[in-house]
């Protein structure tokens, strides 16, 4: 058995910090994140730099880890002009987010979901070729504006965005925190179970993208993965947070993920030694609110 972490904390992680991460030391915490096994990592997104003044270096992080053997870097892009900037920056895997709750994309995006829907079709249609997409899925499973949300309805305008283009991998996003290991197992099955199969062929393919603001990241992971899901969304040192998603905290660390998911007997390629010891240091960063708990059990560290 095997899943496939993905990293988030450049991107998710980094993007509610204040305090600006030199670039020097964005670069670095990519290049350790690859030392320790991990290939694939969000390195950051192409949003206004004035909603998100964090991740205004994008175009420089990418160009200066571009050399790493194997790396699988993705971007986040809200909109058109977000996927012109990558493209322009030699991104070659996007990630186009759309909420599943009117409210959370008009907070995000200022436009309701239909409207994003369609501007995404029009997006993809005038994609190069070669560009790997990837469509999350915002406030699955939860709204920070309208509570939990109806699965009808999330599985109806899934299908909607899936009709542009079926070759995609959606990330289920539990962007509040507030999911529970039977919502995500109920959602993740049935979505697995319409659309395609996660990390098959002909079928759109799933992970999991969870937060641990109330506790339950780790639960939930092993909710999708039991459910059929064989790839995770999380973050060194539990760092993270949507600016947009008022009370959401930190994601699911990836130290804990990993952990968890090498007692459960699954391989994931990733040394937890090193990776502990890069989640030591971004707990470290002026600014962050870190979270998890791996890295204090196996450092001695206090858990923050």
């Amino acid at each position: 058995m095997k899943a496939t972490l993905i990293e988030v904390a450049p991107r998710d992680g980094f993007q509610p910090i204040g305090p600006f991460i030199p670039t020097d030391d964005k670069v670095a915490f990519v290049e350790a994140a690859h030392a320790a096994g991990l290939r694939r990592i969000e390195i950051g997104s192409f949003v206004n730099p004035k909603a998100v003044p964090q991740l205004r270096d994008t175009a420089e992080v990418l160009r200066r880890t571009a050399h790493l053997p194997g790396l699988d870097a993705q971007i986040l892009v809200p909109n058109p002009r977000g996927v012109a900037l990558a493209l322009e920056a030699g991104a070659r895997h996007l990630v186009y987010v759309i909420s599943a709750s009117d409210a959370h994309n008009r907070s995000n995006v200022r436009r309701d979901t239909a409207d994003s829907t369609r501007e995404y079709g029009e997006v993809m249609a005038g994609l190069p070729a070669g560009i790997r997409v990837r469509l999350n899925l915002a406030t699955t499973f939860d709204c920070p504006f309208d509570g939990r949300m109806d699965q009808a309805l999330v599985l109806d305008r899934l299908a909607r965005m899936l009709e542009h283009r079926a070759d995609v991998e959606v990330g289920l996003c539990d962007t509040t925190g507030r999911a529970d290991p039977d919502h995500v197992a109920a959602l993740s099955a049935e979505c697995l179970r319409r659309f395609g199969a996660s990390g098959g062929e002909g079928g759109t393919r799933f992970v999991f993208h969870g937060h641990d603001t109330y506790g339950l990241g780790l639960a939930n992971v092993a909710a999708a993965w039991h459910a059929g899901i064989t790839g995770f969304d999380a973050a060194f040192g539990g760092l993270g947070g949507c600016p947009f998603a008022p009370g959401a905290t930190g994601n699911t660390a990836t130290e804990d993920v990993v952990w968890m998911l090498h007692r459960m007997g699954v391989e994931t390629g990733v040394d937890l030694d090193a990776l502990v010891r890069l989640a030591a240091r971004a707990a470290a960063l002026p600014g962050a609110s870190p979270g998890g708990r791996v890295r204090a059990a196996m450092t001695g560290a206090c858990a923050a």
